[in-house]
């Protein structure tokens, strides 16, 4: 028997298994995951709602919620609020809810389709011993533009000072994420996005005060309503938002910019003192099933860590620059990673200041 085959059955019977302990209990078990916004596949256009699929396949039920930053879903999680299971952090935030005690390690043995997981997505600085994670996605983050209102003079540097450009004031957007804002301003000034000098910080708070002037609005899932309708010219978001920008307003282009960009995953996390484990583990060992992961990032567009994932794609898209970039531009990204306790708390009040001038 091959370990493929092997693999195969044993997440069946794990997957049944489940499906007998939901099914004959007179309690219902339901599972809460919570994910960023427009980032599964729903049963839009024709594709797969992976969230029903799973719940006939094993007889689960699922309350999905969305947040909007990695600091949004923290602070739910962290005062109590909410009571979820599974959740979709990115890199730095899970390597401080990691030191937080707040995640529960993965029985991988009711997760065999970790097998798909590419090594190069493995046991990366947020989680050095894969013992918490399982990546969902991974990607860049770029600038939007709209080919009708910015001259292609302003854009032919490929540059982060398109977003402080004086001639677009009031169409340009930004990222209404503190971490992401900051980064941009950053890497911007030839900074590393993860520095702990105050100094450099306060200067990219400089930066952005100067900025503030010209934006229209901060924005994180708006910004498909803002750039579609042309209401905005300019806005920064992650490279896998491009196949929703770009169907929505054909005259919306992209780029990374030359100065350097974040490189970011997205992992799937079970939530400390879950009461549903091996149904967080059955729900992310489907969602890594190759032909599931295969219909899930067709839709959502952003770039999978899933090898076999990756061959069964469409060619559009597994070979589309935005998705999969060139190694140059990778080589030019830096990955977030947990920030000291002061260097968070000097961010979070300048970012306040700024919001409030």
């Amino acid at each position: 028997m091959t370990k493929k085959v092997l693999c195969a059955l044993i997440a069946v019977v794990m997957i049944a298994a489940v499906f007998c302990t939901a099914g004959c209990s007179s309690d219902k078990v339901v599972l809460n995951v919570y994910n960023w916004g427009e980032y599964i596949a729903n049963g839009d256009d024709g594709c797969m709602d992976v969230i029903a699929e799973f719940e006939k396949r094993t007889g689960i039920e699922v309350n999905y919620t969305e947040f909007a930053s990695n600091e949004e879903m923290y602070a739910k999680i962290s005062s109590g609020a909410a009571d979820y299971d599974v959740i979709i952090p990115s890199d730095y935030m899970i390597e401080k809810m990691i030191a937080e005690d707040m995640l529960e390690k993965i029985n991988f043995d009711n997760v065999p389709n970790f097998e798909y997981i590419d090594p190069q997505y493995r046991n990366l600085g947020y989680d050095p011993t894969n013992e918490y994670t399982v990546p969902y996605t991974w990607g860049t983050v770029g600038i939007f533009y709209n080919k009708t209102m910015v001259d292609e003079a302003d854009v032919a540097n490929q540059s982060w000072d398109l977003l402080w450009n004086e001639k677009y004031a009031g169409e340009i957007l930004m990222f209404n994420n503190q971490r992401d804002a900051f980064g941009i301003a950053l890497a911007y000034l030839g900074y590393s996005l993860n520095s702990t000098n105050p100094a450099e910080w306060q200067e990219a708070f400089e930066l952005l005060k100067e900025q503030r002037p010209l934006v229209q609005a901060y924005v994180m899932d708006q910004i498909y309503d803002k750039m579609a309708s042309g209401e905005a010219a300019i806005g920064p978001y992650y490279a896998g938002d491009a196949r929703i920008l770009m169907e929505e307003n054909e005259d919306i282009g992209f780029y990374v910019p030359n100065e350097g960009t974040n490189f970011f995953v997205d992992a799937m996390c079970i939530v400390k003192g879950t009461q549903h484990k091996a149904e967080a583990e059955a729900f992310i060992n489907f969602m890594t099933d190759p032909e599931i992961s295969c219909e899930n990032i067709e839709y959502i567009c952003y770039s999978t860590p899933n090898s076999a994932t990756l061959e069964m794609l469409d060619p559009e898209i597994a070979g589309n620059p935005n998705y999969y970039p060139p190694q140059e531009i990778l080589d030019n990204s830096e990955i977030y990673t947990d920030l000291p306790k002061d260097i968070y708390e000097l961010m979070n009040d300048l970012w306040v200041e700024i919001k409030t001038e």
